[in-house]
């Protein structure tokens, strides 16, 4: 399990509905299921100082990820506590959170050694991500097979 990741809680999606009384589960339910990852079996508890905690199992490594992204990468969530166990062996990835200057590229030559290998990050982040130049500062990104995890911003 990771555990806590934390979030730049005034960066992210700008969702209508968020932090408004009890809708606030159903808005980030949406979101996951809009990005094609929900019906994981995965539940999702907000609490009034925009904490998340998702819980549930059965889950691969790579979409439990995805699923922390999904979810912290919205405006007004500070942090994700992590409850799922995930259902392979496949190590975690690295996190790191986008700073003014950040490109692909360049997250890229840090963690996986080459900037050419940028697609990597990118595809790893889909459907987070749109576009390779779509990124912003706060914006958390998972990086599969990072050589330094140590370097990650989260």
């Amino acid at each position: 399990m990771f555990g806590a990741v934390r979030f730049a809680k005034v960066a992210g999606r700008k969702l209508s509905g968020l932090f408004k009384g009890k809708a606030d589960k159903k808005v980030l339910e949406k979101e996951v299921e809009d990005m094609g990852l929900g019906g994981q079996g995965v539940d999702i508890h907000v609490d009034d100082d925009g904490k998340v905690t998702v819980k549930g199992d059965g889950v691969s490594q790579e979409m439990k990820e995805k699923i922390i992204l999904a979810v912290g990468n919205v405006e007004g969530v500070a942090e994700v506590e992590d409850q799922i166990a995930s259902s392979d062996d496949v190590p975690a990835s690295a996190f790191h959170e986008v700073v003014s200057g950040d490109t692909l590229w360049a997250i890229s030559k840090t963690y996986l050694g080459k900037g050419n290998r940028y697609m990597e990050i990118f595809e790893a982040n889909k459907p987070m991500l749109s576009h390779p130049d779509k990124i912003y500062v706060g914006q958390m990104l998972r990086i599969p097979g990072a050589k330094t995890s140590g370097t990650a911003n989260a």
